[in-house]
């Protein structure tokens, strides 16, 4: 049975943080980005369930710290209305940094229309582009009528989970189609520094996670033929030209699959060809295809009711 691994972030020196990831290798972990930031350094890790406690040794050792991040191996869009000043306020930029300090991957979008209520509808490519997420967060203002009556246009189409934020206090159930509610995080013209502000963002990082756990859960039940980070491994080891790629997060992980930052038309057969040492080849386990962002590659991994089996 394959080991339970578990979302973990190390900030601590640059100075010897080589021997957490020797560690992490030997105990069959997997790193899945770090992060360097002059004399500091981040990692975001995944750790095999029974030997967190290792780490956590070696980590106070070096005077680092150790702490479970539950959004990691997630890629969340953060959506606002439109891109005008109105819709894209200071707080949608927290709300997308605090869901990264969590452990998440974000990409904000700010849909093409959005300024009357007869004309709030994404387009098609919009949508798309939305569901190779793994959740979308809607962050809206501070009218109840609106987030009631009218932004819930936005929703159609949406085939992942929606979690919608907003100022007023409100029920869930009152927004259509919405699967969480968050409130107390409204349109502002300031940063949100805030003592309640604060604290309504770390409710949010929590009532995702809650959100991402239910995924997770609903995976479990009919799990992935191989783990999304064992790909990120493969497509280091066999495609080294991912090496050079000078985006954030060559390789985003994402719950049910992986975005690979390198264009379609020039690698998708050398990704569908990496090998397992089972002797499968990625194209029998997992679909391929063009991602709405940029021509980079998104990899959707099968079930194993649709295969047989896990590897």
């Amino acid at each position: 049975m394959a080991a339970v691994l578990e979302p973990y972030i190390y900030d601590g020196g640059m100075y010897k943080h080589g021997l957490i990831l020797e560690l992490l290798e030997d105990l069959g972990g997997y790193l899945i980005q770090a992060i360097p930031a002059a004399s500091e350094v981040t990692l975001i890790m995944l750790i095999p369930e029974k030997d967190v406690h290792l780490v956590e040794a070696l980590s106070t050792k070096l005077l680092g710290k150790l702490k479970k991040s539950p959004l990691t191996g997630t890629e969340i869009a953060v959506v606002s209305p439109t891109l005008a000043y109105h819709h894209l306020p200071h707080s949608a930029c927290d709300v997308a940094e605090y869901l990264r300090r969590g452990g998440a991957n974000t990409n904000m979008i700010g849909l093409a229309r959005g300024m009357g209520r007869r004309v709030a509808l994404s387009a098609d490519y919009e949508r798309k582009l939305i569901n190779e997420h793994d959740i979308a967060l809607f962050s809206f203002g501070t009218f109840s009528d609106c987030i009631i009556n009218k932004k819930p246009k936005l929703f159609e189409g949406i085939e992942i989970p929606i979690v919608v934020t907003g100022g007023p206090d409100i029920k869930t159930e009152d927004i259509p189609n919405a699967n969480m509610y968050i409130g107390g995080i409204g349109r502002v013209s300031h940063r949100l520094r805030k003592e309640p502000e604060l604290e309504g963002l770390d409710t949010m990082n929590e009532m995702v996670s809650e959100m991402v756990d239910r995924v997770r859960e609903e995976i479990a039940k009919d799990p992935l033929v191989v783990l999304p980070v064992r790909i990120m491994k493969e497509i280091k080891d066999q495609i080294p030209e991912i090496e050079h790629v000078l985006t954030p997060a060559p390789i985003t992980i994402q719950l049910d699959g992986l975005r690979v930052k390198l264009p379609y038309d020039e690698f998708h057969e050398r990704v569908e060809n990496i090998e397992f040492d089972e002797g499968l080849t990625l194209s029998e386990v997992a679909k391929v295809m063009p991602s709405k962002m940029k021509n980079y590659i998104l990899i959707k991994v099968q079930r194993k009711s649709e295969i047989g089996f896990v590897i």
